[in-house]
């Protein structure tokens, strides 16, 4: 899917229906412009609660630096 948008005056941009509806985008979600070469990439960050149990069983005892460790 293609979708064709005009940067405003003040550099805002619309994000097209189909795309919105695509990706489930909401207001408020955080997105970010990534420079890659001689385009732009938009990435949806997803929420932080989404990371919930991602690291389910890691050990971190050996992971901290020791700056923070003398905390």
């Amino acid at each position: 899917m293609q979708a064709l948008t005009t940067i405003s005056s003040k550099y805002q941009i619309v994000i097209p229906l189909e795309v919105r509806k695509q990706f489930k985008l909401k207001p408020g979600q955080k997105i970010i412009f990534i420079p890659y070469q001689k385009t732009i990439r938009l990435v949806v960050v997803p929420p932080i609660k989404d990371a919930l149990g991602m690291f389910k069983g890691i050990n971190a005892k050996h992971i901290r630096e020791e700056v923070d460790e003398e905390r």
